[in-house]
């Protein structure tokens, strides 16, 4: 989110007014604050256009900082404001705007006070910047209610500790919480994985499968990575979380759920609706209240408050007196492009390797994706082969380190996110010495 911060627990935008002047739509005008807006042709938009050359998603406006940000959603005839087509403008005089061969007129508003919480967590969730701030904000009011929430943001920005806290925050809060991962789903067994099957209803079918729906009845069910689900099976989603029934293969029967959906993708379902490759009524069904994530590289002032927390979550509350300050200047220059996940991971394996005196987090910083070039370039005096075996030598070490720290040597959990057969995790453990080989690892 833009944001300038004119007080505490508050930040300003500039919004506006959309007036159609030429053509048919919903409604005369549309205002444009802090809340996304989307236009369009579909009927759940904000603004309905009656426009054939209209996309079914066309567009979204939302008030900011420096301006209101208009955005192109990858429409079929694009977006223009004047005679230039727009991927993306933000606009702070009047201007206007054809999508298809509708005018709309728009004209600015008097910047606009906008409160956040003062509070830098929610739940598990820490940080400080503006924008985290914002974000707890809209999961503070989203919890308690029903709205189906779609939650979006870069891979390893923490989707699904969103959800979580917003599950724990709820009134469902002592009802399970169950995790359905779309994106590890075989395509010809999505119905089966989301619904459950019967025995024998298919080969392969040996034994009865419980959906997760059921699994989850009375709590909430978290859709990860919702924007991989096949084209073939939205449409049965979609029926089931109106009807809040559900159907497994090979039955003839409804069974009736009462759960909470909540959904996250990495992938922009606005322009994969209109790729067709994703269900309008659906991403609006889902997309109730949306949250997107900032990336870790946009808010590196919650660095510290991050750090703590893992540190503590890790069981070494105190580690973070010994952080060097060249770590963290170094750990401020890192573009994170694994996001929150990559720090955890960094967290972990130097608390594994450093368990006494100064701890220098920024030292196990992967040389792939590493700012700092000079020191980890893995070219010189080596062969390619050379260079590639002792990268990929320390990437498995510090990932399995990490996990292993992270599951407390559970070599089954290990297996789980790895997506690895034990035997495959121990070999791996044994060969970068991880774990206390003498003892033998915990399944």
């Amino acid at each position: 989110m833009d944001h300038t911060i004119v007080a505490k627990g508050r930040f300003e935008v500039r919004g506006g007014t959309l007036t159609v002047a030429r053509g048919k739509a919903s409604r005369a005008d549309l205002e444009i604050g802090p809340e996304t807006q989307v236009v369009g042709r579909n009927e759940a938009c904000d603004l309905v256009l009656d426009d054939k050359k209209v996309s079914a998603v066309h567009m979204e406006c939302v008030a900011t900082e420096r301006g209101v940000r208009v955005r192109d959603l990858g429409s079929r005839n694009g977006t223009h404001v004047g005679d230039t087509r727009i991927g993306e403008v933000y606009l702070t005089k009047k201007s206007s705007i054809s999508c298809g061969d509708t005018i709309l007129e728009f004209a600015p508003s008097t910047p606009e006070q906008v409160s956040v919480s003062d509070v830098a967590e929610f739940g598990p969730l820490v940080g400080s910047s503006a924008g985290m701030r914002a974000v707890f904000e809209r999961l503070r009011k989203a919890a308690p209610t029903e709205l189906t929430v779609l939650i979006g943001g870069e891979t390893g920005t923490g989707k699904e500790l969103v959800a979580q806290a917003i599950h724990e925050a709820s009134a469902r809060s002592r009802k399970p919480f169950v995790v359905v991962d779309c994106g590890s789903i075989p395509p010809s067994l999505a119905e089966s994985a989301l619904f459950g099957h019967e025995r024998g209803s298919f080969t392969g079918a040996v034994d009865k499968r419980i959906s997760p729906f059921a699994e989850a009845d009375g709590g909430t069910i978290f859709l990860d990575e919702l924007g991989e689900l096949p084209i073939d099976v939205q449409p049965k989603l979609l029926r089931a979380l109106a009807e809040q029934r559900i159907k497994s293969v090979g039955s003839n029967t409804y069974r009736p759920v009462n759960v909470r959906v909540i959904a996250a993708t990495r992938r922009d379902l606005v322009r994969e609706v209109n790729a067709g490759s994703f269900r309008s009524d659906l991403y609006f069904r889902v997309a109730q209240l949306k949250v997107e994530l900032p990336a870790l590289r946009n808010r590196l002032e919650d660095l510290p408050a991050l750090i703590r927390r893992m540190m503590r979550d890790l069981g070494d509350d105190g580690a973070y007196e010994r952080v060097t300050h060249d770590s963290l200047e170094r750990l401020m220059r890192h573009d994170w492009p694994g996001n929150v996940r990559e720090l955890r991971n960094v967290v972990a394996v130097a608390l594994a390797f450093g368990k006494e005196g100064p701890l220098d987090i920024a030292q196990h910083l992967s040389p792939l994706i590493s700012s700092s070039t000079a020191d980890s370039t893995p070219t010189r005096g080596r062969t390619f082969q050379d260079a590639k075996r002792d990268v990929l030598a320390r990437f498995e070490r510090e990932y399995f380190t990490a996990l292993y720290a992270e599951c407390s040597g559970n070599v089954s959990e290990i297996g789980r996110r790895a997506a690895m057969e034990r035997a495959h995790v121990r070999g791996y453990l044994r060969r970068h010495g991880v774990g206390d080989s003498k003892s033998g690892d915990r399944d």
